[in-house]
């Protein structure tokens, strides 16, 4: 069980340590951070846009955080937002924003195949599923807990 546990623990984390720094990486040249990234990217694939409640959820970053990143994007004339109500109003990209939003879909498209690397179709989505009943499995385990307290 040990074994398991620091193997699990060690393989996730360094997975995403490595995500991280691919995000840092392809965006030096924008001058954007990671959790910039995430929000060029789900704006872009949300295109009639998002809410800064919706945008959180999205990016499983806290509110601060995407609250922090929307305003720098906003002043470097990424995005842009509908309305003076913060979490409510709809938040869309700008040109500039769609252009950026573009090449990080081309990045982001290398990376997951660079880490796919020679997986079938089949042990690519066997693994997403798995990932996903695991992290569906964790967030019962939490809801739980917090019950029980």
């Amino acid at each position: 069980m040990t074994q398991r546990f620091e193997l699990f623990c060690t393989t996730i984390n360094q997975i995403h340590r490595n995500l991280q720094r691919i995000k840092l990486k392809e965006m030096e040249e924008f001058g954007l951070k990671a959790i910039h990234v995430m929000c060029l990217f789900e704006l872009n694939h949300n295109p009639e846009g998002l809410t800064l409640t919706q945008l959180t959820n999205l990016c499983g970053e806290d509110k601060a955080a995407i609250s922090r990143a929307v305003s720098e994007l906003t002043k470097r004339d990424m995005v842009t937002s509908n309305s003076e109500k913060k979490y409510r109003s709809l938040i869309t990209l700008t040109e500039e924003g769609k252009s950026i939003a573009a090449k990080i879909d081309q990045k982001a498209e290398a990376a997951v195949i660079a880490g796919s690397g020679n997986l079938t179709i089949e042990q690519r989505n066997s693994l997403y599923e798995i990932l996903t009943y695991i992290s569906n499995n964790l967030d019962h385990y939490l809801t739980d807990d917090k019950e029980t307290e």
